[in-house]
């Protein structure tokens, strides 16, 4: 099973949102890298939350406040 975006659908979500930047031939491959190594962080954080909260089951809130955490850690 395949699920992975198709290169060209990044660079044209790329283009879209930034029309004016000016992005190497493999600056897509990079972004897709770092949403990638960002949902493991997102998803190994939630993780520790749901277990210090004594849940078996990775609720929203948990989710939630592990992206509030990861996104400040990651504001430098």
């Amino acid at each position: 099973m395949n699920c992975a975006v198709p290169r060209t659908t990044l660079r044209r979500i790329l283009k879209r949102q930034k029309p004016l930047l000016r992005l190497s031939a493999n600056t897509d491959l990079l972004v897709h890298l770092n949403f990638l190594l960002f949902l493991r962080r997102l998803a190994e954080e939630a993780r520790i939350n749901a277990f210090q909260n004594k849940s078996r089951i990775i609720k929203p809130e948990h989710i939630i406040f592990a992206a509030k955490a990861i996104l400040k850690k990651s504001r430098g």
